[in-house]
């Protein structure tokens, strides 16, 4: 079955772009992951520098067994806690309707 992931990220403030440049730089590695169906980042309209993933992967074991240890993963919470203020992550499963 598949897994949603929703991420939230807000920057520490000064640290907006830096923190902008830093998620885009993984979704293209990302999206390039077996099982990784959709990965789509957006920014919050009227707080800049706080940032929401939309992530659909193929089951919650590709996700925690390849995505969690990619190398751009891994790269990346090398820096978070110099650029992230707030972290928060949903796991998720779509009930469909009807």
């Amino acid at each position: 079955m598949a897994l949603t992931i929703v991420a939230e990220l807000t920057a520490h403030p000064g640290k907006e772009d830096a923190l902008r440049e830093a998620l885009k730089a993984i979704i293209p590695p990302t999206l390039a992951e077996p099982g990784c169906i959709q990965y789509d980042m957006h920014e919050d309209n009227d707080r800049p520098g706080h940032f929401v993933f939309y992530e659909t992967w193929e089951n919650r074991e590709i996700w925690d067994t390849s995505h969690n240890v990619a190398p751009h993963i891994l790269a990346f919470h090398k820096d978070r806690d110099a650029l992230v203020a707030h972290f928060a992550l949903y796991e998720l499963t779509r009930i469909p309707v009807g």
